[in-house]
């Protein structure tokens, strides 16, 4: 981690800033300003409130001035720090899906669940103390619910597919969309001659093809400027930045179904199969880093996504076999 916070100040009152998750521009959160009063979507994890504090600072304001904070989803790279942070922001309420409710007002099971993933060390030194959040001060946001702040509109869609817990952040004032992971991911750092490379996120354990791809014609359908991604920053959606992005959840998904019926080493062969797609791409972007230096970028969500897939296989092995539309 560094010691001074790496954020930028972007258009319509709103700042990126890096949560310092695991390394640089891996994961950010967003800080909205509305004459004096702040939205926080995505809160990082314990470890990145210090930064918060120290950009909100530099913008003459305070953890007073907090009215909401907004986590797209509950995992943990987005709401970890959900509950230090409120603590913190007296006069904020949260604000997250109907499906996610539960586990911020109880986070004992996104605990364990992590815990098992992690090993406790492991979960403390990526997290911190995940604390749980009064549900007094828990605001449910179903689909087409809208939310003001000092007459600045967000509405919030449902738009399930990453997980079930997910909505995306539509603000009016910069006709832009916060959009979590749903958007899937595109890191800036892998610069390319042409378009950014941008590919979807298939973690476990509630990736659901056809429902991703109808949430992403959900978010286009509001027309957005631009998409705030969590993973990473600013991007413009443009028809070809779209149709890679739905090109990739139809590959992933059709990677995952030519390993139905092989389960020996399968989440190996679907990561290696994963990798090869990204690396092709890059290739095609005409990627400015070495090979080395791409598979080290992709290799992490390489493999959450494999990990995603090769549970989506189990869970329809018994009914039906998937198939990628």
């Amino acid at each position: 981690m560094t010691n001074k916070a790496n954020y930028q100040q972007l258009s319509h009152g709103i700042t990126v800033m890096d949560t310092e998750y695991m390394s640089e521009e891996i994961a950010a959160l967003y800080i909205v300003e509305e004459k004096g009063a702040v939205a926080i979507i995505e809160t990082g994890t314990n470890h990145s409130i210090p930064y918060v504090k120290e950009v909100l600072e530099s913008m003459q304001l305070s953890f007073d001035d907090v009215r909401y904070i907004i986590p797209t989803h509950v995992h943990l790279d987005h709401a970890g720090g959900a509950g230090e942070l409120m603590s913190q922001c007296s006069n904020a309420e949260l604000v997250i899906h109907p499906y996610g409710a539960a586990h911020m007002i109880d986070p004992s099971r996104l605990i364990a669940g992590a815990s098992a993933v992690y090993g406790e060390e492991r979960l403390n030194e990526l997290y911190g103390d995940i604390k749980p959040i009064n549900k007094e001060r828990v605001i449910e946001a179903a689909d087409g619910f809208k939310l003001t702040m000092n007459n600045r509109e967000f509405e919030f869609l449902d738009t399930p597919g990453h997980a079930r817990h997910h909505f995306c952040v539509y603000d009016v004032k910069s006709n832009g969309i916060f959009s979590g992971d749903t958007f899937g991911l595109s890191y800036p750092h892998l610069s390319t001659k042409k378009d950014r490379l941008i590919f979807a996120t298939t973690t476990p354990v509630q990736f659901d093809p056809d429902a991703l791809l109808a949430s992403i014609d959900k978010i286009m359908a509001k027309n957005p400027e631009q998409i705030y991604l969590t993973h990473y920053s600013q991007i413009i959606p443009t028809p070809e930045i779209v149709e890679q992005l739905k090109e990739s959840v139809k590959a992933f998904a059709q990677i995952a179904v030519d390993f139905t019926d092989k389960t020996e080493n399968r989440i190996e062969n679907i990561n290696q199969n994963i990798q090869n797609y990204l690396l092709k791409k890059l290739a095609e972007l005409d990627c400015d880093q070495d090979i080395e230096t791409q598979k080290n970028v992709i290799k992490f969500d390489s493999l959450l996504n494999a990990q995603g897939l090769d549970f989506w296989l189990t869970k329809y092995r018994d009914t039906a076999k998937p198939t990628a539309h």
